[in-house]
Order: C-alpha cells, then sequence, then structure tokens
C-alpha cells in the first residue's frame, strides 16, 4: 500500500471533523481508501459525533485545579444541564483541569482532542472545550459554585494567605464585581452614567456648584459598587474586601459564568 498522504489526512479531516491522528489510521486501516476510511470512523462512533457539532451549546460547567501557586480554569461546554451533572462529564472535565495545570495548554488541548468523540458518543451530546484560564501568583484561592456555573480564581501578591483568597473568591462568586479597584472602571462607563445622572438631577433645580459635588458623590460611589476591594464583605458587613485582605493585595482576578 503506497504512504497516506497529508492530502488525503486533510480531505478526510475536511469532510468529517475528526482530529488528524484519526484519520490518517482510519486511512491506513482502509489501505487509503477514503469512503472505506469514513465507515470506519462512522463505525467507531466518531464521526456521529461531528454530526452533531452544529447543535448550539448552551450550557455547560466549569472546573478547577490549583496548587499552592496556580490555579486553572477549564469551561466544557454542552448542550444540556442535563449532561453538564453528568458524572462521566465532571469526570472529563476535572481531568482537563488537572492536566492543565500539571502540563499545560496544549497538554489540556489534546487530551480534549481525544476525550471528545467518545464523550460525544456516550452522552449523546455535542460537547467541546472553552475558556481556558491559568492564574499564578505568591497565594491562589479558588471557588466553584455548587452548580459549576461560576467559578472565580484569586490571586494575591503574599504568600500563605490561601484562606483569605478563598474567602475573597467565594465573595466575588456572589457580589459579581467587574473591576478589582475604583479605578479600573472604564472612563466610557463613567460617562455614560454621568449622561443618566445629568438627566436625573436636572429636575431638581439645584444650584451647578451642588450638582457637581451630587455627581462627583454618584462617581465614587459607582465606582465603589463595581470594585471588588471596596465592596462589604459577604461574611462580614462591617468590613470591606480591602480591609479583610490587610498588606495582602489582589493581584489577579478571573470570574467566569456558564
Amino acid at each position: 500500500m503506497p504512504p497516506i498522504s497529508a492530502s488525503d489526512v486533510s480531505d478526510l479531516r475536511a469532510r468529517t471533523g475528526v482530529p488528524i491522528l484519526a484519520c490518517k489510521e482510519a486511512l491506513e486501516e482502509a489501505n487509503g481508501d477514503m469512503e472505506k476510511a469514513i465507515e470506519i470512523l462512522r463505525k467507531r462512533g466518531v464521526a456521529q459525533a461531528v454530526k452533531k457539532a452544529d447543535r448550539t451549546q448552551h450550557e455547560g460547567a466549569l472546573f478547577i485545579a490549583q496548587n499552592d501557586a496556580k490555579a486553572v480554569l477549564v469551561s466544557l461546554k454542552c448542550e444540556t444541564d442535563f449532561v453538564a451533572r453528568n458524572e462521566a462529564f465532571s469526570a472529563l472535565g476535572q481531568s482537563l483541569a488537572q492536566t492543565l495545570l500539571e502540563k499545560g495548554e496544549a497538554a489540556a488541548k489534546e487530551e480534549a482532542e481525544k476525550a471528545m468523540p467518545e464523550a460525544v458518543q456516550k452522552l449523546g451530546e455535542n460537547i467541546s472545550l472553552g475558556d481556558m484560564q491559568e492564574v499564578s501568583a505568591p497565594t491562589v484561592g479558588s471557588y466553584v459554585h455548587s452548580n459549576r456555573k461560576i467559578a472565580v480564581i484569586i490571586g494575591l501578591d503574599v504568600p500563605g494567605e490561601g484562606a483569605k483568597a478563598k474567602d475573597v473568591a467565594m465573595h466575588a462568586a456572589a457580589m459579581n464585581p467587574p473591576y478589582v479597584h475604583p479605578d479600573d472602571v472604564p472612563a466610557e462607563l463613567l460617562e455614560k452614567e454621568r449622561e443618566i445622572w445629568k438627566e436625573q438631577l436636572s429636575k431638581e433645580n439645584k444650584p451647578e456648584a451642588i450638582l457637581e459635588k451630587i455627581m462627583l458623590g454618584k462617581e465614587k460611589k459607582f465606582r465603589e459598587e463595581n470594585a471588588l476591594t471596596k465592596q462589604a464583605f459577604v461574611k462580614d458587613a462591617n468590613q470591606t474586601i480591602e480591609k479583610y485582605l490587610g498588606s495582602a493585595q489582589i493581584e489577579s482576578y478571573v470570574r467566569i459564568v456558564v
């Protein structure tokens, strides 16, 4: 049998969407016969997985793996919440997260490519690898909500504060602050809010100097409400996250929702 050409492998991949290695193996088994190779892939359930690929994936789950100084987050997407809660789906997601932590992104993607066809065949839905995030810091803390729809990673600039980092991650999961510090709030977002405030205040007939002070107060409040460090800590409303952390500073903040 003549060697399998790269163009034949590429053509089979284009027709089936199956990974290159699986295409090459199928062509070798079929002695180069393209149609027979497609039949082989269908019998293995791999080509059937491709047929599902155009179905929308509105659901999914989030998985985190971490050690003392690094945490990673993997999003695994599917079509229904029923599959998102399946044990086999969860096992795959956690395995990918652990691989990402220990071996890096390329290894995680390779594992996903090999495992997806079998997972699709077993679970009966289109499944794909979504977002992958990695945070390295002197201290990392993470939190995944019980439904695996919200996950947060916090990186602190000092070591030995794992409990605090986890508490802040839990807080961020619940309160959804879009920014870490008040100064992080974008100018364009503030400008839109100012237009709304001006319209609201225009009906109050107050002196210009008073209106300007009110506007400054509204801006300060808006910045702080949207900044993680200035929010009241969910476990103790008498102190902000900033005060709870003491001398520790947040240097990384990742929050993902599916």
